[in-house]
């Protein structure tokens, strides 16, 4: 799944958002999210995403905890930026006390998971999932967190996952593509981050696939 891109004199942050946006905009603009943005869901459909979320965080946040060390890696670990124990409180909130038993991943999710696992093994392959989740819930997920509060009346607990502990979200997106810029990788491992950010999208697109299947059990009244 290779992008040829001009990797010597753009830029890296620029080709990589540059080579994945057909793909952005296909997760975008799937028929789970569309439905979902549209307001046509009940608070139970917008759940089963939250709960895809909780297994999908909580394995790039294992990769996070062991590449903290990594001298390339670990300048893409941000503890402001960690999601689980907000992800806990919303579906404690959303599910109740007894959420852990409750929830089980899709199988498009475990898929997810084992591929950030088996990513993570590479400072790239890392940076390339955390790239993909992270910096789009700082921006486009803040949509879905407004939805929540107009539609849902839920502004707190529920929401946590969008509430981002960051002074400035333009200031800490350009720190973030600032290092992505800096990254010693040479152009072929370039190519390889860009080529595991297209797997990670298509792993969102499935999910959301999979979580399209359900849309009719989850239709606001």
């Amino acid at each position: 799944m290779s992008v040829t891109t001009e990797l010597g004199t753009t830029p890296f942050a620029a080709n990589l958002r540059a080579s994945t946006l057909a793909v952005h905009e296909r997760a975008n603009h799937s028929t789970y999210m569309t439905a979902l943005l549209g307001g046509e869901l009940n608070l139970a459909g917008y759940t089963r995403l939250a709960i895809q979320y909780f297994h999908i965080y909580g394995a790039i946040e294992a990769a996070a905890d062991a590449m903290a060390a990594d001298p390339v890696g670990g300048a893409f670990v941000f503890e402001e930026l960690r999601r689980l124990p907000s992800l806990e409180r919303d579906l404690a909130h959303l599910i109740g006390p007894g959420w852990r038993d409750a929830i089980s991943p899709l199988p498009t999710t475990a898929a997810y998971v084992e591929r950030v696992r088996e990513a993570s093994t590479w400072s790239g392959g890392f940076v390339a999932h955390h790239y993909t989740r992270y910096l789009g819930d700082i921006a486009g997920g803040q949509v879905i967190r407004r939805l929540l509060e107009k539609k849902y009346d839920v502004a707190g607990a529920g929401s946590l996952f969008y509430h981002f502990d960051i002074p400035s979200a333009p200031k800490f997106r350009d720190e973030y593509r600032a290092r992505l810029n800096a990254a010693p990788w040479d152009e072929s491992e370039r190519q390889r981050v860009i080529d595991e950010a297209l797997i990670a999208f298509e792993c969102n697109v499935a999910v959301f696939d999979e979580l399209a299947l359900e849309l009719d059990s989850y239709r606001a009244a």
